[in-house]
């Protein structure tokens, strides 16, 4: 089980990270690049192999990001959970004086 702190800290940066992928600006920008990178991907000419590879790159990052994000939401929802846990057991042990 994590420290009590750490598992607060990924609480409050799945909040942080729920944010930014509902902030309509940085949606709009994530769709922006993808649709940027991919019509520039599509109109290289067949001999500029190493452009392509660098705007599929370029691509792959922004899911990158956005799937990084959503990791840290998920990890929130798992330490939201497990500070439940313990404040559930914190109570259990409270109530019969265990504590």
């Amino acid at each position: 089980m994590a420290d009590e702190w750490e598992l607060q800290q990924t609480a409050a940066k799945a909040v942080r990270a729920q944010a930014l992928l509902e902030d309509e600006l940085l949606s709009e920008a994530f769709s922006a690049l993808e649709a940027s990178y991919t019509s520039a991907w599509r109109r290289t000419i067949i001999d500029d192999v190493a452009g392509r590879e660098k705007l599929f790159l370029a691509i792959n990052v922004v899911g990158k990001v956005r799937d990084h994000l959503s990791g840290v939401v998920a990890n929130g929802k798992l330490a939201q959970a497990e500070l439940k846990e313990l404040a559930e057991l914190a109570e259990r042990k409270k109530r019969f004086g265990i504590l």
